[in-house]
């Protein structure tokens, strides 16, 4: 089975239509699929359900999809550095499915794995366990969460080989693994692409089989939201 591509327009191929549901891999603008989200862009497609941690931020990353009305709803965790998107979800255009994080990740990686849903105490008594069942274990209560399963999974990872297998590179993990096993379709942009054989199967992190296709992208901008740093002067200060 071919998995290599030359460009990520060409990987996405075939894939793309209306109101299907993707899940962008990413923490803010770390291990985002940057140049997959590009290629979406650039397809037109609409309508689209998209699980994310969050939307980027205003013009990088899924924000690009916002700015051009791509995305009709989105399942996510925190969205607080994007303006398009309060925007457009105070004035009605846009849906959203907000989820404890850990829910989050609890919900694609149950997808992954197989299991339609599962019971956590994590929203009780809160207007994220409205309308859901509620449980008792114990002396406790439960609400339950549906996995979630998505059409396409768009994933970055640090280094992969042709055959598929990933390992991604610090924080830049994230999501990424997790959404990898819960699509149709897995798509993978690697910064460092290199023969069968090359990567250690113990420091594999995602085993090919979950990978469909895959892009080489050499010489990718690691963003930074913020970046806090200490004034320089106070820095040689502190040193004397």
């Amino acid at each position: 089975m071919r998995k290599v591509y030359d460009d990520a327009s060409s990987a996405l191929a075939g894939l793309l239509k209306d109101d299907m549901t993707i899940m962008a891999g990413g923490f803010g603008l770390c291990g985002i699929p940057e140049t997959l989200i590009e290629a979406v862009r650039l397809s037109g497609v609409k309508g689209l359900t998209v699980i994310s941690n969050n939307a980027g931020i205003d013009g990088l990353g899924l924000g690009r999809l916002l700015e051009t009305r791509q995305i009709r709803k989105m399942i996510s965790s925190y969205v607080g550095e994007n303006a398009t998107f309060a925007k457009q979800y105070l004035s009605g255009e846009l849906e959203i499915e907000f989820n404890p994080q850990g829910t989050l990740a609890e919900r694609i990686r149950a997808g992954g794995a197989g299991i339609p849903a599962f019971f956590t105490k994590t929203g009780v008594g809160t207007q994220v366990a409205e309308g859901k069942e509620l449980r008792q274990f114990g002396d406790d209560t439960y609400v339950m969460e549906h996995s979630l399963f998505a059409d396409l999974a768009l994933v970055h990872a640090y280094r992969g080989d042709t055959e598929g297998n990933l390992v991604f590179r610090k924080t830049a993990r994230n999501f990424n693994p997790m959404m990898a096993t819960a699509a149709h379709v897995t798509v993978v942009e690697v910064e460092k692409l290199v023969e069968p054989g090359t990567i250690d199967p113990d420091h594999i992190h995602t085993p090919g089989i979950f990978v469909s296709r895959i892009i080489e992208v050499a010489d990718t901008v690691k963003r930074i939201e913020q970046r806090t740093v200490r004034p320089r002067t106070a820095a040689v200060e502190g040193a004397h």
